[in-house]
């Protein structure tokens, strides 16, 4: 039996023609074996599933036996017996070359000529016996008796091994879907309406013999989808937004009038099967490249050989505020993680154009646009040792910049040949315009396995002990105004099954920020000499600057009066448990995505810091330039970066515009052309607010009278 569901009633606008004088036979549905639910709420899963042939049911509707449907397009190797001649109408049998002499097919094109074969057998059935959704009825029999996953549970077979990729939270429920697959197949439709196109956990989609002309550029929006097939159509030309659908897996294109294919095409690394087979442009030397190699082989060359697209719109500053004095001292910020050289593999970017995957390119974009926006902080993440000291440092140091760089802890434990290639985070900051006072490095799971309250917990020990995360904290001072501001800077674990260690975390941070904002309030004025001396070993490349002349520093009552900035990747959405804890101040001790685990005092008392601290890119949020992500790939796009700033003690004046939209239509993820990572870079310009400093109580004098001894 096929579900129909939220089917029913589609099949007039799917076809793209009016409700009277249309057969109402609905589009067919059909639950695909063994896939279960499909969640959500987790878009950077991929959940490959590989079925095993399918054999349909001879007695169901008159279908011939054999393998259909999508288990029919396995991607296994086919040896053909004969030879076959490039250029005639293959039979799948046998053929000879233009010299005479036989020639073997390839295992590629070989599998290309049954699946042809295949889709010739549907077509026929679909049109002479008049049977459409012929792929939904080969699969009618195997769908009896399957079971479902539970709703809030998820499959994870086959599941990509993601390389600090971030993700949703795992302990909320996601919606149900108990369907992925839609038979439209054999049914005279002409036009797709874009209402198809709202079904985005699709994983399978047959249009197969019909009347398409077109296929919309809406079918980018289908980024689930691994089999789609399209043959016996009218199709003339495939969109450029099929590139976005990067977990394709089968392509089937066989007898429509394709004459060429979009670069975009090569986007598709993960494509196995691209059925071409009847289409004018397999008269061309195309042919012998698709039948001499695979698929693979095509959808490289199209990445490679594509052309470099223009530049995108610039990103312009978008002003919060404009009626800002200009005697207050201005702070500009930016982070960004920078996607350390080592993890830009084509393995887990093969989407991306060797070129533009290539470190050279990439660092120097990362430096020009350093350069271009010339903020006064820079904090980045996934930064290696090598990269600190042989590049940036050297680099931004003749831009006027000084910096420091932590990697993490397990730097400790390798070799000195491996220790430079092992990331972190660095901070710079203008030499001409801050000093740094004081920095701290945080180690955050030897933070946690030795706090008191934590060093007999087996949670700890379990979850938290083997991620080598880190924080740093430097205290800058001015040179021209004295005023002093706290910058932290860093990157929390990726995994989205420990949403409990990244709140440790962030926890530990906070804490560590708390106790070290009391002990700078405590540390005394710099003498104005010093200060005007400090400048340090000039790094390679660096000439001595005139320094402007030193103002004496601020004194604070306490740890919330120091400006403070905190940067990074946080690997946690805007409804995450780390957002809420910055954001209010606290997180109570049973809150969910402590997932019932036990971290001391944490999960006892909850956690709590005293800043008043804000999200700059909240300002924007439900407007039109609302930030909608700050990591972009094909299956996650979520803002994970931040930059938090203390409301009483800064003013937002500034940020930096998020990415054009209409620029990533057709780009299915970073990095990419003018893209360098895989997050893009935030910035937000401050003023530091005026210090209203308490005036001494004096008590009111009533005259002698008031006066007791």
């Amino acid at each position: 039996m096929y579900g129909q569901g939220p089917q029913q009633g589609h099949n007039n606008r799917l076809s793209g023609a009016p409700g009277r004088g249309q057969p109402n036979i609905p589009p067919v549905q059909y639950q695909q074996y063994n896939y279960g639910q499909q969640p959500q709420g987790h878009p950077h899963q991929h959940h490959a599933h590989h079925h095993q042939n399918l054999q349909p049911d001879p007695g169901v509707h008159g279908l011939p036996a054999g393998n259909m449907g999508h288990s029919s397009y396995s991607t296994g190797a086919h040896q053909a017996s004969s030879p076959f001649a490039a250029g005639s109408h293959p039979s799948g049998q046998t053929a000879t070359t233009r010299g005479g002499s036989g020639q073997a097919i390839s295992d590629s094109w070989g599998e290309q000529l049954k699946l042809y074969k295949q889709a010739q057998e549907a077509h026929q059935t679909m049109v002479e016996q008049h049977l459409p959704h012929y792929y939904a009825r080969a699969k009618a029999s195997d769908n009896k008796g399957v079971v479902y996953a539970s709703e809030g549970t998820t499959t994870t077979e086959d599941q990509e091994v993601a390389r600090n990729r971030p993700s949703y939270t795992t302990n909320k429920l996601v919606k149900r879907q108990d369907w992925h697959n839609l038979d439209l197949s054999g049914q005279g439709v002409r036009k797709i309406a874009r209402a198809l196109f709202s079904y985005d956990f699709l994983v399978e989609l047959y249009i197969a013999s019909n009347k398409i002309t077109v296929l919309p550029p809406d079918i980018g929006k289908l980024r689930c989808l691994k089999v789609l097939e399209a043959s016996h159509n009218e199709l003339h030309e495939l969109p450029p937004e099929i590139g976005m659908c990067t977990n394709l897996q089968q392509l089937i294109l066989f007898n429509n009038h394709i004459t060429s294919l979009p670069y975009e095409l090569g986007f598709l690394y993960k494509l196995e099967m691209l059925g071409l087979h009847g289409n004018p442009l397999m008269n061309g030397p195309l042919k012998d490249e698709i039948m001499n190699k695979d698929t693979k082989s095509l959808i490289n060359s199209l990445l490679v050989d594509a052309p470099v697209p223009p530049a995108p719109a610039p990103r312009l500053p978008i002003t919060v505020q404009d009626d800002v004095a200009s005697s207050l001292e201005r702070v500009s910020v930016l982070t960004w993680n920078i996607l350390c050289e080592r993890y830009a593999t084509k393995q887990m970017y093969g989407y991306t154009p060797p070129s533009a995957l290539e470190w050279d390119y990439r660092k120097q974009l990362i430096l020009d646009e350093i350069y271009d926006r010339n903020p006064d902080i820079v904090c980045l993440q996934e930064i290696s040792r090598n990269a600190y000291e042989n590049e940036f440092s050297p680099s931004l140091a003749k831009h006027g910049y000084r910096g420091i760089q932590w990697s993490r802890p397990k730097v400790k434990t390798l070799p000195n040949n491996m220790v430079g290639g092992v990331d972190g985070c660095a901070t710079f900051w203008k030499t001409d315009k801050w000093i740094v006072l004081q920095k701290e490095m945080l180690d955050y799971s030897h933070l946690t396995i030795t706090r008191p309250d934590l060093k007999q917990n087996h949670d700890v020990y379990n979850r938290a002990m083997g991620k080598d995360n880190i924080g740093t904290i430097i205290l800058l001072e001015s040179r021209v105004t004295g005023s002093r501001l706290i910058v932290a800077n860093t990157h929390l674990a990726w995994e989205p099954d420990l949403c409990d260690v990244k709140l440790l975390q962030i926890a530990c941070l906070m804490e560590n920020i708390t106790r070290l904002g009391d002990k700078w309030t405590r540390t005394p004025p710099m003498a104005i000499d010093k200060k005007q001396a400090i400048q340090g070993i000039l790094e390679e490349g660096e000439e001595r600057q005139e320094l402007p002349p030193p103002g004496p520093s601020q004194e604070y009552r306490n740890n919330t009066d120091i400006p403070l900035i905190i940067c990074g990747d946080y690997n946690s959405t805007p409804s995450s448990g780390v957002y809420d804890f910055l954001a209010t101040g606290r997180l109570s001790h049973d809150h969910p995505e402590w997932l019932g685990r036990k971290y001391g005092n944490f999960t006892r008392d909850g956690v709590e810091h005293p800043f008043s601290i804000r999200s700059a890119y909240a300002h924007l949020r439900g407007g039109p330039h609302e930030l909608s992500f700050t990591n972009y790939t094909p299956t996650f796009r979520e803002v994970i970066d931040y930059i938090w700033y203390s409301t009483n003690t800064l003013e937002l004046v500034s940020l930096l515009a998020p990415p054009d939209k209409q620029a990533l239509t057709r780009i299915p993820g970073f990095p990419y052309y003018h893209f360098p990572s895989d997050h893009i870079q935030i910035m937000a310009e401050y003023v530091i607010r005026p210090r209203k400093d308490k005036r001494a109580v004096v008590e009111p004098d009533f005259g002698p009278s008031s006066r007791r001894t």
